[in-house]
This record gives C-alpha cells, sequence and structure tokens, in this order.
C-alpha cells in the first residue's frame, strides 16, 4: 500500500522543510513495506476471501461424499459406520465424525497401510461408502493450507508472520501520509480520471482510509497462527493460566500428549495437555457408548471425537461452532465414561477469550453472513490496493528506475521513522529482524548511488 499524499514537490511548500522531511521519510519507508508484503497480501486476500465460505463451497464441491438424503429411518451405529470404512479402508481409525445435521454424511478418519491419513465418508442411514478423500485434501483444507503458506513449512510461516507485522506498519504509515494537509481532494473522494496519476492516488488514498483498520485488525488476529510469535504468546498466556480454562487444573493423572496433537483444536488450548484414563485391565466403553455419552452431555453437533491412542488414552469430543458460547473439548476415561475434562469458552482466561474472539471474526464466523461479506469486502479492498499501488508507482517512476521515493532533505529523519518501526520490530521479532534487513539494504543502496551523484 503505498498511499501518497502530497508530491514530493509540494510537500516542503505546505508543511515545511523539517515536516517535509518526515514525511518523506515515512513515505520510503511505506514504499519499502509495500514491497515487501504486496504478494503475499495479495495471496491472503484471494485465499482468505475464498475460505470465508469454506462451509458452503466443500458443500458445493463435495456434495457426492458430504451430503445425503435425509430419512426417516434410523442412523446406525457408530460402530457399524467406522466397520464399513474399514472395509473399503484397512487401517487404524483415529477419528470419528457423527453428522452435524440430517443430510450430511459421517466421517471416520484412519490411517492406512502405508501410514497416510484418509476420510471416508459414510452414509449415516445404511452404512453405504460415499467415497473417501486425504485428510485435509478437500479444496478448502487445500486454500487454507495455501493461506498459511502450511504447504512450505516453518520457514514459509515465518514469512507469513513478517508480512502481518509489516502490514500493521504499512496501514499506520498509510494513515500518516493519507492525513489531510490542506489538500482540496484526495481526502475522502477520488479525483480525475483512470488515465491520470491522480485517480490511482486518490483511488488507493480512500480505500485506504476505508479499509485500514479492518486490515490492522486482520493482521492482529491473525498472529496468533504464526510459527514465532503466536507460539511464544500461546506458551506465555497459558503458561500464566490466561489461556488454558480452569478444568485443566483439576487433579486427574494427566498425560505428556497435547490437544493440538489429537486434532484440529482452538489456538488459545493448543498447548493443553491430555488427561489419561486410569481403569487399566477393565473393559473400554465402545465407541457407541462413547459418542452417546457426548450426546447426552450436550455437545453440539458437528462436533469430532478423536479415538484413544493406547491404553491410557481418552476419547475426546471437541467442537468449534460459529457461536463461541458452544465451544466445547470433553475427555472421557475409555473404562469408565466419566468425563475427565469438561471445558468451553465460558472456561478460558481474559487473554483466550479475547484471542479466540478475533479469531473468530477474522475468519468470519461469529456474526453469519454479514461479518463472512464484511470481511470478503476487505479481502476485494486489499486487492484494489494492491492494483492501485502497482498503477500508481508505474506512473511514476523514472524510465529505467525503481522508482523508490526520493530521500528526506535531513537524513536524520529516516534514522527517527526507523526508530518508530523498531518498536514493532520489538514486538514481532521477525519483523524486526527483516527490518534491520531492509534497512542494511537501502544503506547500501544509498552508498552505491553517492558517487554517481557526485560524478553528475
Amino acid at each position: 500500500m503505498t498511499t501518497v499524499v502530497t508530491t514530493a514537490a509540494a510537500a516542503p511548500e505546505r508543511a515545511g522543510k523539517r515536516a517535509a522531511s518526515f514525511y518523506r521519510a515515512v513515505w520510503r519507508w511505506h514504499f519499502y513495506a509495500g514491497l515487501i508484503t504486496l504478494p503475499f497480501l495479495v495471496l491472503l486476500a484471494v485465499t482468505g476471501g475464498l475460505y470465508l465460505f469454506r462451509g458452503q463451497l466443500d458443500g458445493l464441491i463435495h456434495r457426492d461424499v458430504k451430503r445425503v438424503e435425509a430419512r426417516a429411518t434410523p442412523q446406525r451405529p457408530p460402530s457399524e459406520i467406522v466397520a464399513r470404512a474399514l472395509e473399503t479402508l484397512p487401517g487404524k481409525v483415529v477419528k470419528y465424525m457423527p453428522p452435524e445435521t440430517a443430510t450430511a454424511s459421517s466421517e471416520v478418519t484412519a490411517y492406512d497401510a502405508n501410514g497416510a491419513k484418509t476420510v471416508v465418508y459414510v452414509d449415516p442411514y445404511d452404512a453405504r461408502v460415499l467415497g473417501q478423500i486425504s485428510d485435509r485434501g478437500t479444496a478448502m483444507w487445500i486454500v487454507r493450507q495455501l493461506h498459511s503458506l502450511g504447504y512450505f513449512g516453518p520457514v514459509a510461516r515465518g514469512i507469513i508472520e513478517i508480512v502481518g507485522g509489516w502490514a500493521i506498519l504499512l496501514v499506520l504509515s498509510g494513515l500518516y501520509l493519507w492525513w489531510p494537509r490542506r489538500q482540496s481532494g484526495g481526502v475522502v473522494t477520488v479525483r480525475g480520471q483512470p488515465r491520470q496519476r491522480v485517480f490511482w492516488r486518490d483511488l488507493h488514498a480512500v480505500t485506504g482510509l476505508l479499509a485500514g483498520g479492518f486490515i490492522l485488525f486482520l493482521a492482529i488476529t491473525g498472529m496468533p497462527w504464526s510459527v514465532l510469535w503466536g507460539a511464544k504468546v500461546n506458551q506465555w498466556a497459558n503458561g500464566q493460566n490466561f489461556g488454558y480454562p480452569a478444568g485443566v487444573r483439576v487433579a486427574v493423572p494427566m498425560s505428556d500428549e497435547h490437544l493440538a496433537h489429537a486434532g484440529p483444536t482452538t489456538w488459545s488450548l493448543e498447548q493443553a495437555r491430555l488427561p489419561e484414563s486410569v481403569g487399566h485391565g477393565a473393559k473400554p466403553i465402545g465407541l457407541d457408548a462413547a459418542v452417546a455419552a457426548f450426546d447426552r452431555l450436550g455437545l453440539t453437533r458437528g462436533y469430532v471425537v478423536n479415538l484413544p491412542s493406547g491404553a491410557s488414552g481418552v476419547y475426546t469430543g471437541s467442537v468449534y461452532p460459529k457461536d463461541l458460547s458452544l465451544q466445547r473439548v470433553i475427555h472421557l476415561d475409555q473404562y469408565s465414561g466419566k468425563p475427565l475434562l469438561d471445558m468451553s469458552y465460558a472456561d478460558y482466561g481474559p487473554l483466550g477469550k479475547a484471542l479466540e474472539w478475533g479469531i473468530n471474526v477474522h475468519m468470519g464466523q461469529e456474526f453469519g453472513l454479514t461479518n463472512q461479506l464484511l470481511m470478503l469486502a476487505v479481502c476485494c479492498a486489499i486487492i484494489l490496493l494492491a492494483i492501485s499501488a502497482i498503477t500508481m508507482w508505474w506512473k511514476r517512476r523514472p524510465q529505467g528506475s525503481l522508482g523508490i521515493p526520493p530521500l528526506p532533505p535531513e537524513r536524520r529523519s529516516l534514522a527517527i521513522v526507523f526508530a518508530m518501526l523498531a518498536i514493532g520490530g520489538v514486538i514481532f521479532p521477525l519483523v524486526g529482524a527483516s527490518l534491520i534487513s531492509m534497512a542494511l539494504i537501502d544503506w547500501l543502496a544509498l552508498k552505491v548511488m553517492q558517487p554517481k551523484r557526485v560524478l553528475t
């Protein structure tokens, strides 16, 4: 987002040499921030906009396996559905998902003989196998992995963290550049025609003004998933009892397994440890009784059941619906069926609640269709900002030059702006490392360019 409110020539006349110098320094770093983040922000906007409608799109794309005809006949027991799935895909079952609605299929997740995890979809009314898809192989899971660069490992996830931090700096610097300086237009209106640079400058500035706060929100609420900052904040929050529910503190035997290892879970519970079943030697209750217990305890349909991983394992029922108040995780002793832990959103610590609310809005879940459409509009605004920034730069850049904004008359302005940006670098260490790298590149570029200016 390379927002320019006044031209370099007009700035000194309007605000004085010192103010113009600071303006140019902010403009220069705003340009660098856009240069770093632009392609990634477009990727995040496109994939994020699609993922907002994951339920609708996955239901449409995979309707042959995810949708069934509602019938008056009773649904088959979970154990029978799992048995039918294993006939098609022999292996070890790790997860079972009862049908969320009368027209939804049951899902059985299992490891095959080669260790690959696959989801088998079964009609709950007649236990007929409908088909199978590799685990996290649905269209929207692919979009989600692209959104987080999950396909490319932790280094790529670190890039997303850097982009998120720079996006925050981009919005704040863009707001400063937008701030009215006696100009008659381009504050909340767009002047000129598409063939003129002023049109794209005004379009960029006004779009940034309208969407900037939302972009800031998306950047901040996306940080909990980041590879370094998110992991450390999660660890700190839970270690201070700001994230873990109070239920984790009850006196039951705890294993070294974490809830995140059992399957997808809410961010603030990723490091929550699983309890242990203690009735070794007794007969396990079985999947049918476990599902019946979860229903009896009022776990909202759409929940997933993770099966015990061993003799000390537990049945874990978890659900993360659009309504935050219905988020819940229950662990059952696999021998007695007794609830060992029962955690809900109401049990989260204050930081956990705030972050989960932010994540829910970020994903377009909190306010239904209104939430989805609002976040979609923000995604479209990000794409428009990128297009207008590129067009504006192309029309402004000198022939044969990268078109970096000119240096400020007072070089110390660069140092002042860098010091202000460094605050964000302290909060987000990976952003700080990239900030230092960018400052070195800028310094080296200036050293290379200086002799050329002397010769001319």
